[in-house]
């Protein structure tokens, strides 16, 4: 069974003649107790090549202390993790194995450094004694077990936020430490300090992977490809960084994965001027069937979240039959599954050989002439051609009386209309507040089409809950009454679509994007 908390925590550089100062000075910590010496013992694992290591992700198995296990930890922001335990086991537990799978695909994870620290442990406590964070003071020998590696020892400070206290009470501790002359630590955690450190002679590539990054002065993309790139390596991460999360099961994890791969494809068919689409095709249809499929619990527990809501604002003397229960059984029915779906298609080999090829394409992109333009000229021509191609089906869906046709119509404008916004938000960083403004346009109207054709989606499911109940001997009434109210509701979405059409098509915010 696996555990998981989030771990936020502070490291300090420090040599064995480090004094530290009295803790009890710093607000809100009226003791500090001594907890004695613990002797660790981890052994850290990565592949050959350390992809786990250049990613931020830690896995290592550790005896010692009290809380002995396999621990993987993965980034959510500097300084803060997620770490998921595991009861000690031989081999490596599957469970955490399956979690970084995107990143080593199918490559061995394979003992690389092993960490012994003895490790003196205080901890902060309030006024009624409960633990606001835990202060350790660690002496580290490290051991790299490949590549002829060699040996480091180095001395650290950790101070480790307890759980459900305030971030913010680590900023008293380290002004408290910072003016005791204790200074932050150069490496962002054991393992990159261990691998740079112990790295052989010849092993200038393993060290760089492990080396922090120094500060600098970050360039600014110097052309339209160099945008675009940037935008399309941004939602690479999102996927990798989304999918030990869909593993996991966490909330709203699955979508914003979907949101990732769409925004990947619409980026490359607005930009199929910058980027050749002879390359870039292939690999959109690879994102759509990846998105396909991960969609189909989501797109479920969304459509059942509405209907659940609609019954339970619905007065009870409307409520005829077992209204609830058959929704239940519906939505049971039609999810079954689609959690394990997901996550064989995360496992297969198909996926492995879309996250290559986008690896590939991003190391080595198949760049036209128009990408090397300035970003100022070229950016603005890709977004408002996706705008022109949303007003042909805006006004084409209008021109249509109320019924399929138009509904139709409006989920091919709903489309156009997320294109678009995607396509803006991919320019904010080149052009600006003009083209964040268009987005927001393109984010409204966008979303009046949405609910529209989620009340197309919700009418057919209610027709079907009201065949089924018939069909048992149920009355069908609340299920018809829930039917005219989705119809209500489209209809309602179709008024209102002019005039958020109208502000989305203001030609001074059209102006501002061209320059």
């Amino acid at each position: 069974m696996a555990d998981t908390k989030r771990e936020i925590e502070r490291k300090y550089e420090a040599t064995p003649d480090t004094k530290l100062p009295d803790l009890t000075r710093v607000a809100g910590v009226p003791a500090v107790i001594d907890k004695g010496v613990a002797e660790l013992d981890a052994v850290y694992y990565d592949t050959a090549d350390l992809r786990l290591a250049a990613s931020s992700i830690t896995l290592r198995r550790r005896t010692g202390g009290t809380d002995a296990g396999w621990h993987l930890k993965l980034p959510v922001a500097p300084g803060v993790r997620d770490e998921i335990t595991v009861p000690l086991s031989e081999p490596l537990p599957h469970a955490l194995e399956s979690l970084v799978r995107a990143r080593t695909r199918g490559a061995e994870l394979v003992p690389v450094v092993r960490l012994r620290s003895s490790r003196h442990i205080h901890h902060l406590l309030d006024a009624d004694g409960a633990p606001l964070a835990e202060l350790s003071r660690d002496g580290v020998r490290a051991e790299r077990l490949t590549d002829g590696g060699r040996t480091a020892q180095w001395d650290e400070i950790e101070v480790e936020l307890a759980d459900d206290a305030d971030p913010a009470f680590l900023d008293a501790v380290d002004k408290k430490l910072r003016k005791a002359g204790v200074r932050p630590a150069k490496w962002p955690s054991k393992l990159a300090r261990a691998l740079a450190e112990t790295a052989p002679e010849d092993g200038e590539h393993a060290k760089a992977a492990a080396e922090p990054a120094a500060p600098a002065l970050v360039e600014e993309p110097a052309n339209a490809g160099d945008h675009i790139l940037a935008f399309l390596r941004e939602q690479l991460d999102a996927i990798l960084a989304y999918d030990p999360a869909v593993r996991r099961d966490l909330p709203d994890s699955v979508h914003q994965m979907r949101v990732a791969t769409r925004r990947m494809r619409s980026a490359f068919k607005t930009y199929r001027k910058i980027i050749d689409r002879t390359v870039t095709d292939p690999i959109g249809e690879e994102l759509r069937w990846l998105a396909g499929e991960l969609g189909v619990a989501r797109d479920q527990e969304v459509l059942t979240e509405r209907l659940r809501s609609r019954i339970d604002a619905l007065p009870r003397t409307l409520l005829l039959g077992p209204v609830r229960g058959r929704l239940r059984i519906w939505s049971v029915a039609h999810g079954s599954g689609a959690r394990r779906k997901a996550i064989a298609v995360l496992d297969s080999k198909r996926y492995f050989a879309l996250l290559d090829s986008l690896d590939t394409l991003l190391a080595d992109p198949p760049l036209l002439k128009a990408a090397f333009g300035a970003a100022a000229r070229v950016v603005p021509k890709a977004v408002l051609k996706d705008y022109d191609r949303l007003a042909v089906r805006i006004d084409h869906a209008l021109d249509l009386p109320p019924g399929h046709e138009r509904d139709l119509a409006m989920h091919d404008a709903r489309k156009a209309a997320k294109r678009a916004r995607y396509a803006a938000e991919a320019a904010i960083p080149a052009l600006g507040k003009p083209a964040k403004r268009f987005a927001k346009r393109m984010k409204a109207v966008q979303t009046v089409l949405g609910d529209h054709q989620d009340s197309v989606v919700a009418r057919e499911a209610l027709r079907n809950l009201g065949i089924q109940a018939h069909a048992a001997g149920e009355s069908a009434f609340t299920w018809g009454l829930l039917h005219g109210q989705e119809e209500a509701q489209a209809a309602e979405r179709e008024r209102e679509l002019p005039e958020v059409w109208r502000e989305a098509s203001d030609e001074d915010l059209r102006a501002a994007l061209s320059g």
